[in-house]
């Protein structure tokens, strides 16, 4: 069988069982059944597919997954966020725009603590959207940078995508969780200016309103009792990777245990609380195992029908310069974002982008953080972006339509996809910071 027939016959048969309606991972556990019992004899493929299924998550560099989720769930379920936002709202004074810089900020801090851009936008949705709307915001400044800011879950360690899309990739994942510091920072920044100037320009969009006035003493006792512990908790996710002491796995646990010791102390954890948190962060991280299984025999059965080497060498066979390739793959994929989840379109790609990737001589942690913006960009992108979905569930009904959602968010994809040209243009943005990791 050539191999573009064996790719047409996997990726059709894929796109039927996702428009029928079954879940992704049942998806691709379906398609690896049948693909191993037709190419590798029967009961023999079936026993190859359960040591594939026990290999794939019996590895320690995957237990940083779960530990990231249960900090999010902590950190939402207790309340501790709440705080946090009170904490940060009160530094912006009457800057144009105050309530959406205050999505941004609250937004990147958030991300620290959930890893979930789902998760951040129902808080700021349900938080700040109400107030907004008092205000006399626009959509364009209510919804557009809470779900851009949103995003950030994605691009700012800890990141449950990440953890995954390094793990897919074969990427070391502590120098990968590095990689995408300062994109992602550089993006809330961008956000930020972005906000100012736009509300300058065009007042009516976030009318000024008198703030109260908050002692700077106020401001400082708030910092120091709810936006300076979070620095501990990022100590410990980031620091001690980078002075050696310990493995990405290791920071995630400490991570984990100091956002349970920060919740008991500001967020009321109660046993009930608790208990809640850990049947999300089970639910959640099944999900996301089950698709790892789907991914290790999904790649092995493209490696052996040879759709994989057959792309390979279509690729090494156009005679354009690589960077161009590397644009292409990117309008690809956000063409896809446009239909599908992230989780969906890495399963889909990464076995086969990876290895072009390396025969075009790319370094796999600048190439994997362009593409984990590009799932990034994939969740707020019309018309199927899930936190799309999130933020209308959240917001007070009969007051923003989806179609003034589609348009806020436009904007802050406009963002994404500048600071993805900065990060192919000036590599060292994604490759300077790991470059310290021990």
């Amino acid at each position: 069988m050539e191999w573009w027939v064996a790719l047409a016959i996997v990726f059709g048969s894929m796109f039927i069982l996702f428009m029928i309606g079954l879940p992704i991972a049942f998806s691709f556990l379906a398609i690896n059944i049948v693909g191993v019992i037709v190419l590798w004899n029967g009961e023999a493929g079936l026993n190859q597919l359960v040591l594939n299924i026990f290999s794939s998550v019996s590895k320690f560099s995957l237990l940083p997954i779960p530990m990231f989720i249960l900090m999010g769930e902590i950190m939402f379920r207790t309340g501790l966020g709440f705080k946090v936002l009170d904490a940060v709202g009160k530094w912006f004074g009457n800057l144009p725009g105050r309530l959406s810089i205050v999505a941004v900020g609250s937004g990147t801090l958030f991300s620290v603590l959930s890893g979930s851009s789902v998760a951040s936008t129902a808080l700021l949705g349900s938080l700040l959207v109400p107030d907004m709307q008092k205000k006399g915001y626009s959509p364009a400044m209510t919804v557009g940078p809470i779900l851009g800011s949103a995003g950030l879950a994605t691009m700012i360690p800890p990141t449950a995508l990440g953890i995954l899309l390094a793990s897919l990739a074969s990427i070391p994942v502590g120098h990968f969780l590095f990689s995408i510091v300062i994109p992602g920072i550089l993006l809330a920044f961008i956000f930020i200016l972005y906000i100012i100037i736009r509300c300058y320009l065009q007042p009516e969009l976030a009318p000024s309103y008198d703030v109260e006035k908050v002692s700077i003493s106020e401001k400082l006792i708030g910092t120091i009792k709810y936006i300076l512990p979070l620095g501990i908790i990022v100590f410990l996710l980031l620091g001690l990777i980078i002075l050696g002491y310990a493995t990405p796995t290791q920071s995630a646990v400490l991570g984990a245990l100091g956002t349970i010791v920060l919740s008991m102390f500001y967020g009321g954890l109660t046993w009930e609380k608790f208990w809640d948190s850990l049947t999300g962060t089970l639910r959640s991280s099944v999900m996301i195992f089950m698709i790892i299984i789907g991914s290790t025999t999904f790649g092995q059965i493209l490696s052996y029908t040879g759709v994989t080497g057959g792309l390979v060498q279509l690729v090494g066979n156009i005679e354009i310069h690589p960077i161009m390739i590397l644009i292409l793959i990117q309008m690809v994929l956000l063409l896809l974002g446009c239909f599908m989840e992230p989780l969906s379109i890495m399963m889909m790609t990464l076995p086969v982008l990876m290895p072009i990737a390396k025969s075009l001589g790319f370094d796999p942690l600048w190439f994997g953080a362009i593409m984990l913006l590009n799932m990034q960009i994939a969740t707020i992108t019309p018309p199927f972006g899930m936190d799309l979905f999130a933020m209308k569930a959240v917001i007070p009904k009969g007051t923003i339509s989806m179609k003034e959602i589609y348009l806020a968010v436009i904007p802050f994809i406009l963002l994404n996809l500048l600071v993805m040209a900065l990060m192919i243009i000036f590599p060292s943005l994604t490759l300077w910071l790991p470059s310290f990791v021990k």
